[in-house]
């Protein structure tokens, strides 16, 4: 389940959308070590670079940078170490075979906490877009936002 408007982002990919066009997103868990989560929850993490691959016939979120944790002592982590996506079998022969395909990425979109307080990631297959594709996307929202000037002069 996505996350909801009223959900608190831990952290966000808002360029990820600007570069690639996203076919269908979905909802995975993450292996995270104490101090990660301590991070996570401080709003420190950065997921800007960061794509998931595969493994060994497993997900894993791979460039994903959460600094280190400062009161954790010796029992830090490794800011840049790759990170295991939790999903199950079927979604992950889905999106194995989705990589695979010629130009689709595994991008991650942002990371939040659910009801229960576990950290989810949302994951976007994406297809990247070419500079044309990114004017044209802009055009469209500019006479989005446009038309609602216009509407909005309309009923005064």
């Amino acid at each position: 389940m996505a996350p909801r408007a009223t959900d608190r982002f831990a952290a966000q990919n808002r360029r990820a959308r600007h570069d690639y066009s996203i076919e269908e997103t979905m909802e995975a868990g993450i292996v995270l070590q104490g101090s990660e989560v301590k991070v996570l929850r401080q709003g420190l993490a950065s997921i800007n670079e960061s794509y998931a691959t595969d493994q060994d016939g497993e997900l894993f979120l791979v460039n994903a940078h959460f600094p280190e944790y400062k009161s954790a002592t010796r029992y830090n982590h490794e800011p840049k170490r790759a990170r295991k996506l939790l999903l199950h079998k079927k979604q992950i022969s889905k999106l194995l075979g989705a990589i695979r395909r010629e130009g689709i990425t595994l991008v991650p979109l942002s990371i939040y906490f659910n009801d229960k307080g576990r950290a989810k990631i949302e994951l976007g297959l994406a297809k990247g877009k070419r500079k044309a594709d990114k004017r044209e996307s802009e055009k469209a929202r500019d006479w989005q936002r446009e038309k609602g000037r216009l509407m909005r002069g309309k009923d005064l």
